[in-house]
């Protein structure tokens, strides 16, 4: 009875320590500058953030914005003329921005839209993740797909979920959150899932380590994913109706980068 108690006394323990180790510390907020801002993503080789200033129900008014990872403006509305800006992915000196039907994409150094890729049949494009040989990946959660873009050619690899928003492309699969929950789409068009149970508006997902992520959800809250599907919820601000839409992750310094959405502004924390 003895050894059994022990034993369990070491899983508790274990369980509280693994509870414990990660933790959000702010490092600052900017002002209530942007326009409902909905994604941040970190250029590291630009050093500098891009905000994705949606602006619902208003075509053609969203726009892109540049943030200094000091959280200074740099521009508010750096390339404009988008409409419901969202989620957004870099492959060379080409940013991709996912509209509510087109992929836009923006020569970052001419800071111009240079085209627009339409997706047949979207209705809410939402996420993008891009592959490191450029095969940009987009995610719809209205008609509940997953699209591929190759070569300017527009494919879907994945139907019928559930809610599909944050997507994050690796080199031996693509997680998808889906709802709440986090699946992996394997190279043989196979999903498994890795984690379940979170608030159903997961929205940005970023790769901490192998197998460990960051998961955000739009309500405003954002968890800690471990290898084994175990979750530790890093913030909770739904109780202040702060939004925590898709985030930004700057893994050398361990940065995240939250967009509160209504509230207009961007928050960096530090992982710990």
């Amino acid at each position: 009875m003895k050894k059994i108690y022990l034993a369990f006394a070491a899983m508790i323990v274990a369980v509280t320590l693994n509870a414990q180790q990660h933790s959000l510390t702010k490092k600052w907020e900017t002002n209530t500058v942007f326009k409902t801002p909905e994604s941040v993503l970190y250029d590291a080789a630009g050093e500098v953030l891009y905000v994705a200033n949606m602006n619902p129900d208003k075509p053609g008014q969203g726009s892109i914005g540049k943030l200094g990872l000091d959280g200074k403006p740099i521009a508010v509305e750096w390339v404009p003329g988008l409409t419901s800006p969202k989620g957004m992915g870099i492959f060379k000196n080409l940013l991709y921005v996912a509209e509510l039907t087109d992929v836009a994409v923006i020569d970052i150094k001419k800071a111009t839209i240079i085209k627009r890729i339409p997706v047949e049949g979207a209705s809410f494009l939402n996420d993008i993740s891009v592959s490191k040989n450029g095969t940009v990946y987009v995610s719809d959660s209205r008609t509940l797909k997953i699209h591929m873009i190759e070569k300017g050619l527009v494919s879907t690899v994945l139907q019928n979920l559930q809610g599909p928003n944050g997507i994050l492309v690796l080199e031996d699969g693509l997680m998808i959150l889906d709802k709440g929950s986090l699946i992996e789409l394997l190279p043989n068009n196979q999903t498994t899932s890795l984690a379940g149970g979170m608030d159903p508006s997961t929205d940005g997902i970023e790769l901490v380590k192998p197998n460990e992520y960051i998961v955000s959800c739009w309500n405003g809250v954002i968890y800690y994913v471990s290898a084994d599907g175990n979750k530790t919820t890093l913030l909770d601000t739904r109780a202040q109706k702060i939004n925590s839409a898709d985030i930004g992750y700057d893994a050398k310094k361990r940065i995240v980068y939250v967009p509160t959405f209504f509230k207009n502004g961007v928050v960096a924390y530090e992982l710990k």
